[in-house]
């Protein structure tokens, strides 16, 4: 087991912002930095109305950021904002040891998470583009960073060259991207051509998506108390109570402030949800801001144009709340995910809503058309089936989706 380093983490709270909107993202920065590996030695915060364009906080606050730092043997600082290419130089300057931002310290958890070639090429990408101005004109600048949190990842050994060598690898890492996402697009197109139903989960970083696809699927995918436990998307079949297959998808999780460079290089994983049917969307109701992480989420699907989609919001974790709970999203469940009968209530709820968004019908089908009565089985939700033997077949009554090709046979 590695040792773990010892960091200050820095935040400046803009006297407009709320309280709560503030102590939680400090937590969050903290269960970052205790994911990356990091042991908060000290946590340092100063109201302040404007960004010190150079050094982003005052001389004084920067004294005692170094003070702690000394005191507490921390090699490290992390702050709570991106911080420009400057002010990162000047402040390490200043305290004397590494210095990274929230941006960097999300891009270094990535960089050891991800495990697929895709996944990996991408938060290189991020990397590169993140590292690319803040390289300080040496080229080298990096080299003697030595190792530690914010040094990690699949970018790490490149970063020792200069910026041509950086630019033409971005290039370089682009244009194998873009073969997996041509490839992806195949692999979708025909799964669209199947008709085969998508659901999508989605949800902050946390709430539990994973421990859910696993349950529902009974597959192995990543699963951890940790933020950004999942980096690479898995697509499994899933039966829905009448019997409906439909495919899931765990996609990663999402975070506020998440790297501008982070969310373009994973634009293609994301983009998973933007081909969805149906969006199951995971919230952490026990944690004391999951508002704003709903509300993340929400303008996260949004930007990816994934807002038109039916939405259930579970409400997960409710073995860990406290009081009352009081659901903020319609249709919504509140469950626990370990719990089986929970599970159940999800498949059951998303049936539900489906059936409020699809077409009702009741069709013949005669019992030599055994593809026929297969197709309906498994493209549609079938809610009753009897069989006439006067008639020598099944009348069906259910629910198929308005533009599903079988919805022409219904007379």
């Amino acid at each position: 087991m590695s040792e773990k380093e010892l960091v200050v983490l820095v935040a400046r709270k803009d006297p407009e912002e709320l309280e709560d909107r503030f102590q939680s993202s400090l937590k969050e920065l903290q269960s970052l930095t205790e994911t990356a590996d990091g042991e908060v030695a000290k946590i340092i915060t100063q109201k302040r109305e404007r960004v010190h364009p150079a050094t982003y906080l005052g001389e004084g606050k920067l004294e005692e950021i170094k003070q702690e730092a000394d005191d507490s043997g921390a090699e490290l600082v992390i702050f709570n904002d991106e911080l420009s290419p400057g002010q990162l130089r000047n402040i390490s300057e200043k305290v004397g040891r590494r210095v990274i931002d929230r941006s960097q310290l999300i891009l270094d958890i990535f960089a050891s998470r991800a495990r697929t070639k895709e996944g990996k090429l991408q938060v290189e990408l991020a990397q590169l583009q993140y590292l690319l101005p803040r390289l300080a004109g040496q080229g080298t600048e990096m080299s003697r960073l030595g190792g530690g949190i914010g040094t990690r990842g699949p970018g790490e050994t490149k970063l020792e060259s200069d910026r041509r060598h950086i630019r033409r690898r971005i290039d370089d890492i682009k244009k194998r991207l873009d073969t997996v996402v041509k490839q992806r697009q195949q692999y979708r197109k025909r799964r669209k051509d199947n008709r085969a139903f998508q659901i999508a989960i989605v949800g902050y970083t946390n709430a539990g998506k994973s421990t859910f696809f696993n349950r529902v699927t009974e597959s192995q995918s990543f699963e951890e108390d940790l933020l950004f436990a999942t980096l690479d998307p898995l697509t499994r079949q899933v039966s829905l109570p009448s019997g409906f297959q439909a495919l899931v998808s765990d996609t990663v999780g999402f975070i506020q402030d998440l790297p501008t460079t982070l969310v373009a290089a994973f634009r293609s994983t994301l983009e998973e949800v933007t081909e969805a049917d149906f969006v199951l969307h995971m919230v952490d109701a026990a944690h004391s801001d999951h508002l704003q992480q709903e509300k993340t989420v929400l303008k996260l699907l949004e930007d990816l144009g994934a807002d038109h989609l039916p939405v259930l919001t579970v409400y997960n974790k409710k073995d860990l709340l406290t009081e009352d709970f009081i659901p903020d999203a319609y249709p919504s469940l509140t469950v626990s995910v370990h719990d089986p009968i929970d599970l159940k209530r999800v498949l059951n709820k998303i049936e539900e809503v489906l059936k409020e968004e699809w077409h009702e019908y009741d069709v013949f089908v005669h019992a030599s058309e055994g593809k026929r009565l297969q197709q309906f089985k498994s493209y549609s939700m079938v809610t009753s089936m009897h069989f006439y033997e006067e008639k020598e077949g099944y009348a069906l009554h259910g629910f198929i989706h308005p533009a599903h090709p079988l919805k022409h046979q219904i007379l």
